[in-house]
C-alpha cells in the first residue's frame, strides 16, 4: 500500500492535537512525548486518512514568515457546512467561505493558529475535468468508462488497487 502523509511542524504539538482536534473533527493516534512530557511527534487520523506533527527542532525548521504558502493540506469531508460551522465555532481564522467550485466541490479554506492551511471540501456533483476547463490525461488506469462511477471515493478506490 502507498500513501502521501502530510507531515507538519509545530511549536506546540499538544496544543496543536487539541485544536485541530476539535475544529476539525480530528482524533489523536499515537503521541510521543520527551521524559520530562513535552510532547514531541502525534498522529491524527480523519476517517482512513492520517497527519503527522511533529516540533520545530534542529532540521526542522518553519524558516522566515513570509507572505507566501510552500504547502495546503487538503482534507475531503462528508458534509463541508457542517465542518465549518464546527471549526468556526472554535475560533478557526477562515482565508475563504464555502464556495461551490467549478470542478464539483464545495469547499472552504482555513488557517490554524500555526498558520498551517487546510481546505476542506466536500463532492456536490461529478464534473469531468474538461467541462470545467481541464484535460484528462488518458491513461490505461485513468481512462473513464461510459457509465462508470466517476466520484472522488472511486477514483481514490482505484488508486489504492493500484
Amino acid at each position: 500500500m502507498r500513501t502521501v502523509t502530510p507531515y507538519l511542524l509545530y511549536e506546540d504539538v499538544a496544543a496543536a492535537v487539541q485544536w485541530l482536534s476539535m475544529a476539525f473533527g480530528f482524533q489523536e493516534t499515537v503521541r510521543y512525548s520527551k521524559p520530562e512530557g513535552t510532547v514531541i511527534y502525534a498522529e491524527l487520523a480523519y476517517g482512513e486518512e492520517r497527519v503527522m506533527l511533529t516540533v520545530f527542532s534542529e532540521g526542522y525548521s518553519a524558516g522566515p514568515a513570509t507572505e507566501f504558502l510552500n504547502a495546503i493540506v487538503y482534507v475531503t469531508v462528508d458534509d463541508v457546512e457542517s465542518h465549518y460551522a464546527r471549526a468556526t465555532d472554535v475560533g478557526a481564522r477562515i482565508v475563504h467561505e464555502p464556495k461551490d467550485m467549478p470542478y464539483g466541490l464545495r469547499q472552504y479554506t482555513v488557517s490554524d493558529p500555526q498558520g498551517q492551511r487546510w481546505i476542506f471540501a466536500e463532492q456536490v456533483r461529478d464534473v469531468l475535468p474538461e467541462e470545467w476547463g481541464g484535460q484528462q490525461i488518458r491513461s490505461p488506469a485513468t481512462t473513464r468508462e461510459a457509465g462508470a462511477d466517476h466520484s472522488l471515493e472511486a477514483a481514490r478506490a482505484r488508486w489504492r488497487a493500484a
